[in-house]
């Protein structure tokens, strides 16, 4: 048996302001349909993870559940976990370690540069910038999240919704 994890840098977002929180910023209008786009994309090649943990964020949320409905997954059962929101590359990866194993294949949608260093940590491929609206999908070949380390991963994918036809 094999896991699969698919980490998600949510999709373009309305630039910060003085009077808005960076937590409260929501997605552009380009922004959900990239997600939207993502989505489709993963139904077609009929992926469903096991479960999806997204941060809190606004923007994060709204990639994960419009990702979620185009896939089939009930938005009900979407995780939301606050430590995602500004979570350091040890905190992420000890939470990819605590994954249930029942769970496959997990979808966690959060924020850069978290995600692109988490992503380069577990497979050691050189991804560079992971755009808004993109997704690194990495293989490990174990039974146990326990046993994911650096390095332990191979990347399957990185997809960016901007180059997905529509």
């Amino acid at each position: 048996m094999s896991k699969k994890l698919c980490l998600v840098r949510h999709a373009k977002t309305e630039e910060g302001s003085y009077d808005m929180r960076d937590f409260d910023r929501e997605l552009t209008s380009r922004g959900m349909q990239d997600a939207t786009r993502l989505g489709k994309y993963y139904s077609s090649k009929q992926f469903i993870p096991d479960v999806v943990l997204s941060s809190d964020a606004a923007r994060a949320r709204a990639t994960a559940e419009l990702m979620a409905s185009q896939m089939g997954y009930e938005l009900n059962r979407i995780h939301l976990n606050h430590e995602i929101y500004e979570a350091s590359v040890r905190t992420l990866f000890q939470l990819v370690t605590q994954l249930k194993d029942e769970w496959n294949s997990v979808m966690i949608v959060g924020h850069n540069p978290v995600m692109n260093y988490l992503a380069e940590y577990l497979t050691d491929a050189e991804i560079g910038h992971m755009y808004t609206g993109s997704v690194a999908c990495i293989d490990f070949e174990t039974d146990s999240w326990m046993e994911v380390s650096q390095g332990s991963g191979s990347l399957e994918e990185y997809v960016v919704a901007k180059h997905l036809d529509s």
